[in-house]
């Protein structure tokens, strides 16, 4: 199932757009990810600044076209820097992203959470379907792994998310979905190599701040799960995993608008409230 001409015009709009800005990407994330999230934001047009100490990360978040927040390996001092970036985007109307992976594996992730939404809700709310899942209410998970959740299920807890903060929901899975409350996007791009490899989805986070630089939440969510999807299908190979991340990261950097046109797979829906 392929996109609209109109979805596959503005992904391919976007990506022009950011190599012309060339914006300058906040991102806090963690040191298992943090080379793999800067080489992403690089590949597609970005300019990666990963800077977390506490007495700087406002002065620098204030510089930044956009942020990515991202919960993954928390520390104190990782919290209170992540406390303050959103703080300072809430503040000065800059967009970001909140990646809240691991939020279904501790009451410690799930608490300092939901106490950031109340002083700042981002663009977009990223986390596989589990995390969703456990955000919208009663739902705990062993790891930082998506578990077994049925795409309706998500896609309904996705929307009701989207309308209670008023923001974009990006669930990652085996179908990414993407919603606001009202227009729903199914994304089935993708391959089972991405999960091989620790750190896709905080790049696929990373890729979402980036094109949230230049675009609406939506249209930034979506154009992050169609090319980490693409580029990653385009990777796969026989020889493993060392070989399908360095494919990974040559194909999100050359990757075309033909190909984009050709390899798409995905749908949109209106929601019915």
């Amino acid at each position: 199932m392929t996109g609209g001409i109109k979805i596959i015009s503005e992904i391919n709009i976007i990506r022009e757009k950011l190599k012309e800005k060339n914006p300058l990407v906040h991102c806090i994330t963690n040191p298992i990810s943090i080379n793999q999230c800067a080489n992403a934001v690089l590949a597609v047009g970005g300019r990666p600044i990963m800077a977390e100490h506490p007495k700087e990360v406002y002065e620098i978040t204030e510089t930044a076209s956009s942020v990515m927040l991202n919960i993954a390996n928390i520390t104190d001092a990782r919290m209170e820097s992540i406390k303050k970036s959103a703080e300072c985007c809430a503040k000065n109307n800059i967009p970001f992203v909140l990646d809240i992976a691991g939020y279904a594996c501790s009451s410690l992730r799930r608490g300092y959470v939901d106490d950031l939404l109340k002083i700042a809700v981002p663009n977009i709310i990223k986390g596989n379907y589990s995390e969703i899942r456990s955000l919208f209410g009663g739902y705990t998970s062993v790891g930082v792994d998506s578990e077994d959740i049925g795409v309706a299920e998500i896609e309904r807890v996705s929307a009701a998310l989207a309308r209670k903060y008023k923001k974009v929901i990006l669930a990652s899975g085996k179908t990414d979905v993407i919603t606001d409350g009202k227009r729903l996007f199914r994304v089935f791009n993708g391959t089972p190599m991405l999960s091989r490899i620790t750190g896709t989805g905080c790049m696929q986070g990373a890729l979402c701040g980036t094109f949230l630089s230049v675009c609406e939440p939506i249209y930034a969510a979506v154009t992050s799960a169609v090319i980490m999807g693409i580029c990653g299908e385009s990777a796969e190979t026989e020889k493993g995993n060392g070989s399908f991340m360095v494919n990974f990261m040559d194909k999100l950097s050359t990757v075309t608008d033909g190909e984009v046109e050709e390899k798409i797979r995905m749908e949109e829906i209106s929601i019915e409230i």
